[in-house]
């Protein structure tokens, strides 16, 4: 009688155990460590939200407030809400994926999940150090934490001094201060002259970088994630310098293609030539060990290949295509020339030369590249990096994924680092990019005569205090063209120009005159800190409530105005521009939220029947 093929049964068996073993881990980590298992964790917290807040009268308030049937004022939030932002919550987010800090980005709660209340300052707040001084020194009081002075005064960063925080100017890469840095840089940039005039400063720190920039000319947009330091945009805006709250994780980061003359990285710690993130560094990390258990040469290996060979520029690319044509990317700190980052450093370097960025310097631990000024060019390289399909619209950021393609301009570099006009001609002159809407040299024509004359009566007959040094962060909530920050330019003043994601996307026209400015949905909140800004203005605030091309709100103007209550500071000033019905329950919003208003007249130049409501915001 024939014996049974043991070895062939347990072989079998093996076979069986080792797919399901793979099957379950590659499972876990899909919904562990990607976004992929985010909707199933997020329906698990709503349904336990729905089940526990009563919705219904939640909405019969915000009915009644517009309609003026609810005259007390709304409460204030608990003390612990002083520093409050609803899509930057550690302790919500932290429940999500950490894969490429997936985590770290915006996740919004919806509307109907965030209490309705107003945001307290911190005990002992005062109306903050006017612009210049606030570049050096902030009240401590507005900002009690001490976290960032403590790490990093050695640092130059910021230093507590009686009631103050003090800024000497420095970084992780400049202790010494950012003017050596800058008059090192411009040895191979030109910093004057007006040809460089819009940068970003990925992972800015209290960004010390930036506020030098403006000595020069330079517009500096500094970014960095709410993160272990806590409040370093939150006082870098307190400071009275650009900033925005942003992780560069998953996403396209929400500004337009071909953006900024310079980028700057100084130790930002960005993977831009790799990302070894937790999912296929796990997953992988699981395989080989399985490999071992099992004796599997021919697993180990390949596997040690595949990981070894594992290379992802996809955050350079997404520089790429925010970069100007001819500009300037300087990376300063870590893998440049950086013990044990060898690998790294060639890495990034391979990038660079894959994409044809022209080498300028490398100096100590910073390198300076240059971006080709013509239509990409690409070198055979081993990253698989191709152009995007004629389809993908670069100027489309708003919670898009980051792509592994190289944006081609499509104008025959009419934009580019010396053909555009410099500064500040450029501010005035319509760009290349405005050709391609309808009409668009008229109306970007006219809306910047329009500005000009309507800024002038706010100032001179409505007494906004604009031009004063009471003003200093400023932000326009539907900016079009940047026609209202154009006619601003001349004061002491910066603009946040915010294009709504769901009209016409023309952020990049706003750029091209040498603005800055963000994408955003304005049924969520903004990624900034309470008590921001000194001044918010908006026009036809209603639209931006609204579903496109529809008369149906998608959101409730009740939360939008409590929303622009929290990042106004105590003593701010909102101007808001709409027809007499929506100013008349804009009117009855503002006042439960405290805020003293006026009512007044379109300036007499204008056409239609519109007011512009000025309210104070009070303590």
């Amino acid at each position: 009688m024939a014996q049974p093929n043991r070895n062939a049964r347990q072989w079998k068996f093996l076979d069986i155990f080792t797919a399901m073993f793979f099957s379950l881990v590659l499972l876990f980590f899909l919904l562990v460590f990607t976004p992929f298992g985010d909707p199933l964790a997020d329906s698990g917290r709503q349904a336990l939200l729905l089940s526990t807040s009563d919705l219904k009268q939640r909405h019969r308030f915000v009915s009644l407030v517009e309609l003026g049937k609810h005259r007390q004022p709304i409460d204030p939030c608990p003390p612990d809400s002083v520093d409050h932002m609803p899509c930057e919550d550690p302790k919500r987010n932290s429940q999500l994926s950490r894969y490429m800090n997936f985590y770290r980005e915006r996740h919004c709660p919806l509307p109907d999940e965030m209490p309705l209340c107003l945001i307290p300052p911190p005990l002992g707040y005062k109306i903050p150090i006017q612009w210049p001084e606030s570049l050096h020194k902030v009240w401590h009081s507005n900002m009690p934490h001490n976290k960032i002075a403590t790490r990093k005064g050695h640092q130059g960063w910021m230093k507590e001094e009686g009631p103050y925080f003090i800024f000497p100017g420095g970084g992780t890469m400049f202790p010494d201060g950012a003017l050596p840095y800058i008059d090192k840089l411009r040895r191979f940039m030109p910093i004057k002259g007006g040809i460089i005039r819009t940068a970003l400063d990925m992972g800015c720190g209290v960004a010390s970088f930036g506020g030098s920039l403006l000595a020069e000319g330079i517009l500096t947009l500094s970014f960095a994630p709410r993160d272990s330091h806590k409040a370093q945009i939150q006082f870098a805006l307190e400071r009275g310098i650009p900033a925005f709250v942003l992780m560069f994780g998953t996403r396209r980061l929400p500004f337009p293609a071909f953006a900024f003359d310079f980028i700057h990285c100084s130790r930002c710690l960005i993977p831009f030539a790799a990302y070894s993130g937790g999912f296929f560094f796990l997953f992988f990390e699981m395989l080989l060990i399985y490999s071992f258990l099992i004796s599997t040469s021919f697993v180990r290996c390949s596997m040690k290949k595949y990981w070894i060979g594992f290379a992802d520029a996809t955050y350079f690319i997404e520089v790429d295509r925010l970069l100007r044509p001819g500009g300037f990317l300087v990376i300063s700190g870590p893998p440049v020339q950086w013990p044990k980052k060898e690998k790294e450093w060639e890495e990034l370097q391979a990038v660079a030369r894959a994409l044809c960025y022209e080498l300028i310097i490398v100096e100590g631990n910073t390198v300076i590249w240059k971006k080709p000024d013509r239509d990409p060019c690409l070198n055979p390289n081993e990253f698989r990096i191709g152009l995007c399909d004629e389809s993908d619209d670069p100027n489309v950021a708003w919670y898009v994924n980051l792509k592994r393609c190289v944006t081609p301009s499509f104008i025959n570099g009419g934009y580019a680092i010396g053909k555009i006009p410099g500064w500040p001609e450029r501010l005035l002159r319509a760009p290349s990019r405005a050709l391609i809407m309808n009409n668009g040299i008229d109306l970007f024509q006219a809306d910047t005569r329009r500005w000009a004359t309507r800024v002038a009566y706010y100032k001179n007959t409505l007494k906004v205090k604009l031009g004063t040094p009471a003003i200093r962060n400023v932000m326009d909530m539907n900016a079009f063209f940047g026609g209202f920050a154009a006619a601003l330019e001349t004061g002491p003043v910066w603009v946040m120009n915010v294009v709504p994601a769901r009209k016409p996307l023309t952020l990049d026209i706003i750029y091209d005159r040498g603005l800055i400015g963000v994408y955003h949905d304005w049924c969520e909140p903004f990624s900034t800190y309470p008590r921001t800004y000194d001044l918010i203005h908006v026009a036809s605030i209603d639209s931006l409530t609204k579903l496109p091309g529809s008369r149906n709100s998608s959101c409730s103007l009740v939360d939008l105005m409590a929303e622009i209550d929290r990042m106004l500071r105590p003593e701010g000033t909102a101007v808001i521009q709409d027809s007499p019905e929506v100013i008349k329950k804009v009117a009855r919003i503002a006042r439960v939220l405290r805020w003293v208003t006026t009512i007044n007249n379109k300036e007499p130049e204008s056409h239609g029947r519109g007011k512009i409501l000025v309210a104070t915001k009070t303590f």
